[in-house]
């Protein structure tokens, strides 16, 4: 025991000797300036739906004869997709006819009793009297014959009403009825369809009132949906609704996103994860936002700093930029800027180094010796004599 003890100062003092043969040196960081993409975005969750969606009902009362379409079938503006029972309609339309008809006739006649008696009312030939009973009866059969066309039309369009049809080119997302059944016009129009146009699809998104004020019209959107994560969808923002919802006491607003769906890949209901770009700018000059607080040090320690030159009148904005071994303080107008980086609009070129800040790189110990610790256990075999 008394020969480890012996041994173990001369090991530290060993390894004291040479881990202080080296100091370690203070650097200094540069960002060389190149074109780059600064954007800053506000995320919101929404839901997907058809910006045009239409139900389509029936005005008339009767039951569903024929059904031409079904879910997810592909349907044209004007296409016939279902039909009412005919029968009642068709003899409403009779009835209409005859009772027009039966008005005429007595139109015609009590036209020709009131011209002639107007004549002779004229000429002082018959009484007042006489006279104004002819023009009444003229004037009811005028009306009445002008109500049987008004009710002639109601029932050819009632008539026309049995067959539905689709109001725009889409995609049939709902039936609500079947063969048989049926349908009752009130005050409310009975649903039979719901056709949803799925090439132009828009996303209702939830803004959080911390983030609105950055929401505008006409900016760019990215969004994925759970149906297809691996996909990333496009859209604009087209409104910000003011209106704002509040549930459980956070305050959110809408904002609409129109999207694009040439293949039909997003349907109504389906939940988007947006991502919004408040600001997007390509290709322009920027540089982190820390080398605005870079400040120089004395190099009269250090002679591999580069010495700070500072300007002669002091600037509103200024950074540091190393050039031919110096530090030169430089002005420069500054644009937009994000949490990370700040546009820089004049001042700077593609290609110079900007002073971010100091940084000390520790010494390295070159001594074999030195790196070995005589009390850390020893790989097997490695103490075996060769």
């Amino acid at each position: 025991m008394k020969v480890y003890q012996l041994i173990l100062p001369t090991a530290i003092a060993a390894l004291s000797i040479v881990s202080c043969s080296e100091k370690s040196r203070t650097e200094l960081e540069t960002y060389i300036v190149e074109p780059t993409d600064i954007s800053e975005v506000v995320t919101a969750t929404g839901t997907m739906e058809s910006v045009t969606q239409v139900d389509v009902g029936t005005q008339v009362t009767g039951i569903i004869d024929k059904l031409y379409a079904d879910y997810n079938d592909q349907v044209e503006k004007g296409q016939l997709l279902a039909e009412i029972e005919k029968t009642l309609l068709q003899s409403e339309l009779k009835s209409a006819d005859a009772n027009m008809a039966s008005a005429k006739a007595t139109y015609e006649y009590t036209k020709r009793n009131y011209e002639r008696d107007k004549a002779l009312h004229d000429e002082q030939l018959i009484s007042d009297y006489e006279f104004q009973t002819s023009q009444r009866d003229y004037d009811v059969a005028r009306l009445s014959y002008e109500k049987s066309q008004a009710d002639r039309v109601r029932a050819a369009k009632n008539l026309n009403y049995a067959e539905i049809y689709s109001p725009i080119d889409g995609i049939i997302i709902s039936r609500e009825v079947e063969v048989g059944q049926t349908v009752v016009s009130s005050m409310n129009v009975a649903n039979l369809f719901v056709i949803a146009d799925l090439d132009n699809m828009q996303v209702v998104g939830d803004v959080d009132e911390a983030d609105i004020g950055k929401v505008k019209v006409g900016q760019h959107v990215t969004f994925t949906v759970d149906a297809y994560s691996e996909d990333v969808f496009e859209g604009t923002v087209t409104q910000v609704r003011l209106n704002p919802t509040t549930t459980s006491n956070v305050v959110t607003y809408e904002v609409i996103v129109a999207a694009p769906n040439p293949d039909h890949k997003l349907i109504p209901g389906l939940t988007a994860n947006l991502t919004i770009y408040t600001l997007e700018l390509k290709d322009v000059l920027a540089v982190p936002l820390k080398a605005f607080r870079f400040q120089p040090r004395d190099n009269s320690a250090d002679e591999n700093l580069p010495e700070p030159v500072a300007l002669k009148e002091p600037a509103q904005t200024t950074l540091w930029v190393e050039r031919d071994g110096k530090l030169i303080e430089t002005a420069v107008t500054t644009g937009v800027s994000n949490s990370i980086y700040q546009q820089v609009t004049d001042g700077i070129k593609k290609g110079d180094r900007i002073a971010i800040q100091y940084h000390i790189v520790e010494a390295k110990q070159s001594n074999k010796q030195a790196e070995e610790n005589p009390f850390m256990p020893k790989p097997p075999g490695s103490n075996k004599k060769k």
